[in-house]
């Protein structure tokens, strides 16, 4: 930029700023603009602004609102033209602490005597920042792909958003119903959407939400998901009627429905590609699996899309439940065991390799608590080795919170050697097997890493950082749901 300016920025013709503004990121863009009036002039030209992709809040008490008026600016330039929208909204680090002595963990401030005001501004900065995104993009009409994620589930966890804590911050729910009512007006002055996704956010849908869809929208919509621990259901399955070409779902496993699965299954909707589902098993007592796809209606729906593809996180569920859910028929590609109080049986791993050992590549075993369970306990065969050797295209394997003896993660890497792309283990699920003969006279760890890199014919290495792996849930749920259902 200082090149440009030592020949005259301001000189510059219309056209050159405009191409050395579609170099550069949002912020950049912004930055740059400080040049002199021409380029300002220049920042918002439309065809600069054809995608946008921002998290807002997620710093320190206070951070958040002193991003509104930013946000607020942003928007009011391009709002009412971007073509695709994509917004994270992050309150929750602006009220959280260090949990006091436990590093890593954290908890609401409550003993804080500021502690109400705090996060009362909180969620007033946040109601804001939706109505201020909402408002500015209600008459977008080029609006394609619309993705907002409200990053509020510990809030949730913690019941701050319960109904009384709730009511000092939006007395009469007066900014949620509004906000409810600008985004079915989003959707009913829409004519193009392709991809629409909200998840976690706060209230914003409801059953009635995509009702209001314009009918080109509903036709020319691709993707779609709507994740939200309300009951009843947010996506109603006779919604699903009009969206003759969604190639992509994501939804809570509860709302997907027998009745929805068949309406997927009828031979005026294109095959389906993608199908991302989250079990809650906090939420399970008031919204249950029953009702749930059966395993004909899976048989139906995979003769129907015959390419189709099933990504399942489950959160704190217990082996039961999932047992019930985890058809035959149901095309398993990745699976996300993550919980804190609940333990994966080893009669589900066993039911997994054995019933998706020819569609399952992603297997993901978590587990934040001071125990570390041994799957492997009292038997000839481990089940994570079994697994490995069953499940032909297994690409990624993570495991953390659970024992994995040294000696079957040398076995794993061998059976699938160099197709097996991430193998993550953390150094603390490691376990060493007392038969010296294993460490032939060398430091086991040394031997350890040495046998799995030649499994894998790569350099291989304990995973020391547990904070790569140990993310938020749902947001980890959300992120990985949209790189899988782009990847169609």
């Amino acid at each position: 930029m200082a090149l440009v300016g030592g020949v005259g920025a301001s000189a510059l013709p219309s056209e050159l700023i405009v191409h050395i503004f579609s170099f550069l990121s949002a912020r950049d863009k912004l930055r740059a603009s400080a040049v002199c009036s021409r380029w300002r002039e220049c920042l918002f030209y439309p065809a600069l602004w054809t995608e946008l992709k921002l998290r807002v809040g997620g710093g320190t008490i206070g951070s958040g609102s002193d991003e509104t008026p930013k946000l607020e600016f942003l928007m009011r330039k391009i709002g009412s033209f971007v073509r695709e929208l994509q917004l994270e909204f992050a309150p929750v680090e602006g009220y959280l602490t260090p949990l006091h002595g436990v590093e890593g963990r954290m908890e609401p401030a409550e003993s804080d005597p500021q502690f109400p005001d705090r996060w009362k501004d909180a969620m007033n900065t946040y109601l804001d920042q939706v109505l201020c995104v909402l408002n500015s993009i209600r008459n977008n009409r080029n609006l394609q792909k619309l993705s907002l994620y409200g990053d509020t589930c510990i809030l949730q966890d913690e019941g701050i958003l319960d109904s009384a804590h709730f009511h000092q911050v939006d007395q009469g729910n007066k900014k949620i119903k509004e906000i409810q009512m600008l985004f079915e007006e989003v959707l009913a002055n829409s004519r193009r959407v392709k991809w629409l996704s909200s998840a976690f956010m706060l209230g914003m849908v409801t059953p009635s939400s995509l009702a209001a869809m314009s009918n080109p929208s509903a036709t020319s919509l691709e993707h779609l998901s709507l994740l939200d621990n309300q009951v009843p259901t947010v996506v109603p399955a006779i919604e699903l009627e009009r969206l003759l070409n969604l190639r992509s779902l994501a939804l809570d496993f509860s709302d997907f429905t027998s009745d929805m699965c068949r309406l997927l299954s009828r031979s005026d909707h294109i095959p389906l590609h993608r199908l991302s589902l989250l079990i809650n098993g906090t939420v399970l007592s008031s919204k249950p699996l029953d009702g749930t796809a059966s395993e004909e209606d899976w048989k139906a729906l995979v003769r129907h899309s015959g390419n189709l593809r099933v990504y399942i996180m489950a959160l704190d569920v217990r082996s039961q439940d999932l047992l019930t859910v985890l058809k035959p028929s149901l095309p398993l590609e990745r699976i996300h065991f993550d919980s804190y109080s609940t333990c994966t049986s080893v009669a589900t791993v066993d039911l997994i390799s054995l019933q998706y050992h020819k569609t399952l590549t992603h297997f993901i075993l978590m587990r934040d608590d001071a125990g570390f369970p041994d799957l492997s306990d009292n038997r000839n065969e481990d089940p994570l080795v079994l697994l490995a050797w069953r499940c032909i295209h297994l690409s990624v394997l993570v495991i953390h919170g659970y024992t994995v003896w040294a000696h079957n993660l040398v076995a794993i890497s061998r059976l699938r050697g160099s197709n097996l792309r991430v193998l993550a283990v953390s150094e603390e699920s490691i376990d060493f097997d007392p038969d010296p003969v294993f460490y032939l006279e060398e430091d086991p760890v040394h031997n350890l890493i040495k046998e799995v890199s030649l499994g894998l014919g790569r350099v291989w290495h304990p995973m020391m950082d547990t904070s790569i792996v140990l993310s938020e849930p749902f947001q980890h749920f959300y992120r990985e749901m949209q790189s899988f259902s782009e990847g169609m």
